[in-house]
Order: structure tokens, then sequence, then C-alpha cells
């Protein structure tokens, strides 16, 4: 938004420069980018000038000699427009005055005559398009000399406002200028719509159009005056000049005027040339698939049924909201006007803009909601100056289509509720006064307390008491006024939930290990699960996808963090590093729950009810090389499934959890180096070493990891829950055994089975061999473990151990085992 100073001074003048008005602006909430000039650099050296005589260049056919009376001086300047003549009162730039393009004026000798200056157009001057002629001030009283700045923006400070798209009413200059009055307490003029047109016209509005809305729940209002007797033309050099400076190309009176009053209200309006629509009915509906239509700037649309067009009875004649359209636009043969001022939908409007790749002035504003209130504000000030520029006659009455008018907001503002969040209290008359001046409705409530009314202005913005402690607070000054205080918290302490910590702690083991934390993206390519391996049935395969993706490498949710993990390995092993431990700690994106699958929420749904789209939070590592880095005791071997295992373990360890394992047959996992892992009792994960044809997709000589569910993981853990037992000291009693069973019983079931049976006396019991060969025979492998037996409050007898150790000795031959002698 463009605000021209000269334009805001005349609302609202807080006799400060335009660069301490912007800081000013910027500190209470109203950012100002820049400072920008329309115009010349400065207005110094341009005045307004008399023309004396005009007599014809002596060598020179189409250049005349005049006698300009600047004041201080009748000066000889040599013009070359048709329509100068004597009396004019003229713009004239003096020698030294820089003009817009940036050249110096000096004396200049043009065909053996001396031009001490230069009488100006339009074009010159950069407030007009009318370069053919000179400009000839309408304001003959003004006295030769006169300051050209008094008259016209020739040299303009303009502050370039980044409006937030809450604050619709700083789209408008009297908004800037009501905001200029709260914030340093400059007087604020009346409201421009406070004084309506003249009634001059004859008959009423309804002998001249009619409007029917049939969506109105699309245009909560519409309103519509009708002109006769309208004289277009050119704008004057003030208007024109101020549309320029606000960035605005002048076209005609009529346009220039809807222009105007759009940037001086917020609210945009629409002229149609009554005799160009048929029986002047308006109605407005939603579009037909399909339909189209040629709009202002003579491109062809293509509308579906949720756009809304404005049209007559032969067919659409405006985008509502958006752009009107050719077959009803003013043009210099335009005598009738129907003015239009309407309030449409602000979700609608914008869906349609973005929709058309259409965005418009109109639009930009329209997109954020209006009040309705704020038509009739536009109608009075258009017709003002429609009857004021152009010579128009407004006919009684004006057409109102009203769906709905939304009641005020009206709000309590209690004074300990200013003093609580702004953690100063802030005296209730000064309060008021603040909102007083923003335009808010203030009534006095209890001893501390006020009541305030939101104007339509600022109706979408501020419904809630704490909208209004912003605005008491910003207006009271963020920057210096309020002290920098800790909020009140009462008697709460923050800290950080169970599963908070324990996921924390497994970061930390993680990098403890000599795992390097890697973060990749949640998008992934579609193509992933193939690369994979996953079969048709796996429900991995069954990702998100994303409406709009970035790119076809980022169309899916990811399922599983193996693709981000093998990426990051890819790109450091190109990057020439000899090996590669990661880790990542993040959510995976699964459409229906699986086991260890987390929370689930709504996000899709099947008929009329919701499906559950699982997000687990998961951790998944992936090593490449060897495990620990190269020393001077050797490089060491690249990490397998063990290596893996064993980091799980330390991790599982340091919760005190005991993780289960059994075979896998993942796909993407070489057979036989694969591991299903259980927690809790609960399916929580996969371990193993890469199948090669997945390690060969990326490029990669080998490679194992893990990923586990942290749900089922943190369930497990003790870590959280600790249990302390004094330290005893008994002395341990420590035996091996060997047990012989088949090939096919797992380890894990053969030390659950030893554990059982040996109840709380045994403390622990670690595999650490494996043994198969002919001396246990073909189908059969021996297993050594050795049992730690203890007691907290005895040392223990040969006798107490060994009826332990019969008791294993049962339990083993029920899963077919038995004790190697």
């Amino acid at each position: 938004m463009r605000v021209p100073v000269s334009w805001l001074e005349e609302h609202c003048d807080p006799g400060l420069d335009p660069e301490a008005l912007a800081d000013r602006l910027s500190m209470t909430g109203t950012e100002v980018e820049r400072v920008g000039r329309a115009g010349a650099p400065s207005p110094d050296g341009f005045v307004v000038g008399r023309v004396v005589s005009v007599e014809r260049h002596p060598n020179a056919d189409r250049l005349t000699v005049c006698a300009v009376d600047t004041g201080e001086a009748t000066r000889t300047i040599v013009c070359g427009a048709p329509n100068v003549a004597e009396g004019q009162a003229v713009a004239v730039a003096l020698p030294g005055a820089v003009l817009p393009d940036g050249r110096e004026l000096g004396r200049a000798t043009l065909r053996g005559v001396v031009s001490d200056g230069m009488i100006l157009s339009e074009t010159e001057l950069r407030i007009g398009d009318d370069a053919e002629g000179i400009l000839v001030l309408a304001d003959d009283r003004a006295a030769p000399g006169t300051p050209l700045s008094t008259l016209l923006p020739i040299s303009e400070p303009v502050l370039d406002l980044e409006v937030t798209p809450n604050r619709v009413d700083c789209l408008g200059v009297y908004g800037v200028a009501r905001e200029v009055h709260a914030v340093t307490g400059a007087p604020l003029a009346p409201p421009p719509w406070d004084d309506d047109a003249p009634v001059e016209g004859a008959g009423a509005v309804e002998d001249y159009a009619s409007v029917t809305v049939e969506a109105p729940e699309l245009c909560p209002r519409f309103t519509a005056r009708v002109f006769t007797d309208v004289a277009i033309g050119p704008s004057p050099p003030w208007l024109q000049g101020r549309l320029m400076a606000a960035g605005q190309r002048p076209i005609s009176n009529v346009v220039d005027i809807s222009n105007y009053v759009m940037l001086l209200t917020a609210q945009p309006l629409h002229a149609f040339d009554l005799d160009r629509v048929p029986d002047g009915a308006l109605i407005v509906r939603r579009a037909a698939d399909g339909e189209r239509m040629t709009t202002l700037d003579g491109i062809e649309r293509v509308f579906d049924r949720d756009s809304v067009l404005v049209c007559d009875r032969t067919g659409p004649s405006g985008i509502a909201g958006i752009m009107g359209g050719q077959v009803s636009e003013v043009s210099e043969a335009t005598t009738r006007v129907l003015l239009e001022v309407a309030t449409w939908n602000g979700v609608n409007i914008l869906r349609t803009s973005a929709m058309l790749g259409l965005r418009s002035e109109a639009s930009t504003r329209f997109e954020k909601q209006l009040h309705p209130e704020l038509t009739i504000r536009a109608q009075r000030v258009a017709s003002r100056l429609l009857v004021e520029l152009c010579g128009a006659k407004l006919v009684p009455g004006t057409l109102d289509a009203i769906a709905e008018i939304p009641a005020p907001h009206v709000i309590s503002l209690h004074g300990a509720r200013v003093e609580r969040l702004l953690g100063m209290p802030i005296e209730r008359g000064r309060g008021a006064g603040y909102l007083k001046r923003l335009g808010f409705g203030v009534e006095l409530e209890g001893e501390e307390d006020l009541r305030v009314s939101v104007p339509p202005d600022r109706h979408y913005d501020v419904t809630r008491e704490v909208d209004l402690v912003e605005e008491v607070a910003r207006v009271h000054g963020l920057d210096e006024h309020l002290p920098s205080t800790l909020p009140a918290h009462g008697e709460l302490t923050g800290r950080l939930e169970r599963d908070q910590v324990l996921r924390r702690r497994v970061d930390d083991v993680m990098r403890d290990l000599g795992f390097d934390e890697v973060v990749s993206w949640s998008f992934v390519d579609a193509e992933l699960v193939d690369r994979l391996r996953l079969g048709a049935d796996d429900p991995r395969r069954d990702g998100i996808a994303i409406h709009n993706p970035i790119s076809q490498e980022g169309s899916v949710m990811r399922t599983t963090l193996l693709g981000g993990l093998l990426d990051a390995v890819r790109h450091n092993l190109a990057h020439h590093a000899e090996r590669v431990v990661v880790f990542e700690s993040g959510r995976v994106y699964l459409r229906r729950a699986q086991p260890g699958g987390g929370g689930v929420v709504a996000g899709e749904f099947v008929g009329d009810r919701p499906a559950p789209i699982a997000e687990p939070h998961r951790l998944g590592c992936l090593v490449v090389g060897p495990l620990k880095p190269p020393s001077w005791r050797g490089s060491g071997a690249p990490a397998g499934f063990y290596e893996v295992k064993g980091a799980l373990g330390v991790l599982c360890g340091h919760l005190d959890a005991e993780p289960r394992f059994g075979p896998a047959l993942e796909p993407f996992l070489r057979p036989g180096r694969a591991a299903t892992i259980e927690l809790a009792g609960r399916a929580a994960g996969w371990l193993g070493e890469l199948h090669p044809e997945v390690a060969a997709e990326w490029d990669l000589p080998h490679g194992a990891g893990f990923e586990v569910d942290l749900a089922p993981l943190l369930e497990a853990a003790a870590a959280g829950r600790e249990q302390y037992e004094d330290v005893t000291t008994y002395p341990s009693s420590y035996q091996d055994i060997a047990v012989v069973v088949a090939s096919e019983v797992p380890a894990e079931r053969v030390r659950d089975a030893v554990l059982a049976a040996a109840g709380d006396l045994l403390r622990s019991a670690t595999i650490f061999d494996l043994y198969s060969g002919e001396q246990v025979g073909e189908g059969r492998k021996s297993l050594a473990l050795r049992l730690e037996f203890r007691a907290p409050d005895r040392t223990l007898t040969d006798e107490e151990v060994g009826k332990r150790r019969e008791a294993i000795k049962r339990a083993l031959e029920k899963i077919g085992g038995s004790l190697r002698e």
C-alpha cells in the first residue's frame, strides 16, 4: 500500500518528517517498508507562472516564445505546446530544478532564442499521461511565483506500507490516518463519508436499475446508485497526481474516482455504463462451468461454478470482487453511470482469484473480508466526487440488497487482564483514550473495566479481549514504555514428560555410540517402495500422496526412515567418507495402523467415517564400514548384523528394556541376516544387513542397520520408573552350562527357559558360545551360558544352587534340550 504523505496529512498531520512518521508507525505495528518519493526529487524550482504574452518563434514554425511572470521576474521561455495561450496559469520549472526523470534544467538556446525555464506538461511532471500540451492550472487565482507543490503533488514523499492481512483498514488512506492519529495524538479530520452528494437527478433509482442477488451467501450486500448527465473526461491534475503517487494509472474521471475512493476508504467499487446494461438489471449469481467472459484487460476468462459473476440479462459483465468486463465498460460516450459498491465472501474471492491467476487491487482487499457497512461509506464519497468532477446528477435512492450485516462485537476489557498480560498497569482513562482514537466505542464498566464496541473497520480483526489488550499496548508503546517482565507462572514449574526425557536419552546414547544424527525429508519419491523391493501387499507401499508436491522426488509421505538414511549414506560416500554411521529420529506416516504404530489421527475418510492415519515416532540407523573409527590396532571389519544388534542392545540396556529377536523376511534385508525386534510384547521393528540388490541400488558396498518404533521401546523401558535395592555384600555364585538343542530352536527360547526355571535367585544368564559339529550330532547345536546366582540376604549354599540347576535341566527337557556333562 503506497500512501502519499500529503494525502495522509490532509486527514491527519502529525507534524513529523516522513522518516520519523515511518519509524513511529513501524514501532506500533503498521510496518513501513521504505519511504520513497513520487515525481521530482525535490519541489525546489517549480513555481506557478502566468503567461503574459505569446509570440511565434522567429526561426521555428512549431515553437512559440512566451513571456512568463514567475513572481520575481518575467522570463522568456520557448514552448512547443500547441495549447499555450496568454493569461494561462501554468506550471514552470526554473533553471536548477531537477525533473522527475533526473535531468537538471538549465538555460537553453533554442533556434537562437534563450529559454530561461520550461513550461511543463502532465507527463513531464508525472502526474498524468497528456504529453501533447502544457498543463493549464485550474486554480488561476494562484499568484505567480507560488510554489507549485502547494497546488500539485509534484514531489511527493510516499510511505510504502507492508499491511498485515488482518489490518484491511490500513489498505485505505483514512484508515492509516486514523492509525497516525492514535499513535501520535494529532487531530483527525472528520471521516470523508460524513457528507453525501446533493440529489438532483429526476425520478427514482428504481426507475433506472434493479439488482437481484441469487447467491446471498457469497454476496452479503450489494448497493448501487445511478448518475445522469455524466461528462467523461480527464481528471483534474491533483487527482491524477495523487493516483500516480499511490501507484495507479489515471484513465478517466469516473474510473479515477472509483480508484481514488478505494484507496481512501479501503472499499473497492465499480462503475457500469448504464446504457450498456439492458434494462439496468444486474444479477449476482454463480457461474456455469465453462462460462466465459472478456475482462477489462482484454483476456477471455473461463469460470467454474464456484466463481461469482455480476451479470446483465445477456450474460456476465464482471467478475465479482476482482475485475469488470468490457461489455459494460465506461467510455467517452458514457452519459449515465451505475455505481456498484458491494461486499463479497473473502474466501470465495481468494479462491477465484487463485484459480484464474488474476489479482487486482480490489481482490486484495475483498479476500481479507470487508464489513458490509463500508459499502455506504464508499457510495457517499464517490457520489460527491462524481457530482463535483463530472457534473453528474445523483438520482434519488440507493439500491441495497442486504443478506446479513454482522452485529458489532461488544467486548469487556478488564484492567486486571491488561496488567497481567502487559506486566504493568495502564490507567483506565488512558486505555480508553487509546481505543477511542482507534475508532472503538468505549463505555466505563465497574471501577476498573471498559465495555468496548468494535467498529466495522476492525470487525474481523478484533474479536477477543486479548485483541483489545494488544491495541492498548501498541499505542501505548511496545518499544519504550512497556517494561521487560517474565510471565507470571504461580507455583507451577515446567518439566519434561517421561517420554520426552527418554527420547532425549535415546538420542544421547546413539551419539555416545558414535552415530551422527541426520534429518531427512518427510516427503519421498513414490518409486522408493520399488527400490526397497516392498511387496504388493506391504502396507508401507501405500504412502499418503501430497496434493501439491514440490517435485516428483517428494510426492508421498515416508512410511519408513530407511530411504532417508540410504540417501544420506550415499551422499557422504560420494564425498569421500570412508565410513558412515548415522541415525535418525522422526515420524513416518502410514495409512493404517501397524503393530507398534503409535498414535492415530483423523486424516482421510472412508465413506462418512475417518480413516486412521498412523504417525509413529521411529528410531533408525545405518552403518556402512566399521562401527568404530580406525585406530593403530587396526581398521576393523565392516559392521554387520551382530555389531548393529550389539548397538541396539547397548541402547536398550541404558533404558533397562529387554528386547527379543526372531527371524525376519524383510525384502530389503539379506536373508539369514535379518531379525524382528519385539519389545514389551509388541512387534517393534527390524534389524539386519542390507540386501545386496538394495545396497547396489544406492551404490553402497554393504550396510547394516535397524528401525524401531519408540512407543514400544519407551513402554518397555524401566528408565523413568527406577527402583532401587540395597547394595549386597553377599557373593555371587557363577556356573557355566552347555545346552544341546535342535538347530532350529532359537537361543532366545533357551535363555527364557533357563531364567524361568531358576527363579529370582538367578540374576543373569548370558549366552557366550555356540558350537555345532560331530560332538553334538547332526541337526543339533550347543549353546554355552554363564549363570549368576545371588541372594540379597545370605550366601547361597551348593545345595540351593544345585536345586536351581536341576530345575533348569527339567525345563530344558520340555523344549527338547539337555545339559552337556
